[in-house]
């Protein structure tokens, strides 16, 4: 079943500057940081030979050498949210509260490396990461899948389980998903994530208002049949 979300609500679970766990994704590991210190050096560089040219204001120099050197860390946050405008941008969202109908895994690659062995011969490596995919449908026959790297706690995952994720689309219906959002399992209060998407507070706000509402409608359903 999909819900559909207000704007509000929406532009609320969808942040539009990066959050904590965004940046943290950004930042990347050792060699991610290295690569955007070099950036900053070479930005400050080209700042002083523009200035040295072109013999520009000290004021603006200053202020256009700055940004460049702390780079290294505004960097992750201008690509996350980068990325949660691309999903801001469809008119359209609602909560899809489904099921787990498939999961697998595989292995993909993920880079080469070239290295020499003791004998002086150039050896390519392969870098492998595993990755599982969940495949998520609900009672209308919609169907999406996913796939975020392989953690040790997705082992509790099982096929039935309530899965809850957002959708989004430039449909009103919300006919044609255009984008989905990483993948939340309520009764593990597990997160199936690569890119963490949403704001977790907000979304387990509407997770659990959707349960309420669901729990409350029961009894109706059962009053309905026996007056029947």
């Amino acid at each position: 079943m999909i819900v559909p979300l207000t704007r509000q609500k929406f532009e609320q679970i969808m942040p539009l500057i990066a959050t904590g766990p965004q940046y943290k994704y950004y930042w990347g590991k050792f060699p991610d940081f290295l690569q955007r210190l070099l950036i900053s050096v070479v930005a400050v560089a080209v700042v002083f030979v523009i200035k040295v040219i072109l013999g520009l204001d000290f004021a603006i120099i200053f202020l256009i050498g700055l940004i460049g050197a702390l780079y290294w860390l505004w960097g992750p946050v201008f690509w996350a949210s980068m990325r949660n405008a691309k999903c801001r941008r469809y008119k359209y969202s609602g909560f899809l509260r489904g099921r787990v109908l498939d999961y697998w895994i595989t292995e993909e690659l993920i880079g080469k490396q070239e290295t020499v062995d003791k004998k002086g011969d150039l050896v390519i490596v392969e870098n492998r990461e595993k990755r599982i995919h969940l495949e998520i449908g609900d009672d209308t026959g919609f169907t999406a899948e996913y796939k975020a790297p392989l953690r040790s706690a997705y082992k509790v995952i099982a096929r039935g389980q309530r899965a809850e994720l957002l959708v989004m689309s430039n449909r009103p219906d919300l006919s044609s998903i255009d984008e989905i959002s990483d993948i939340y399992i309520p009764s593990r209060d597990l997160w199936v994530s690569d890119y963490p998407y949403v704001r977790r507070d907000f979304f387990t706000g509407v997770s659990s208002r959707l349960r309420r509402d669901e729990e409350d409608e029961r009894p109706r359903r059962r009053r309905r049949r026996v007056e029947r």
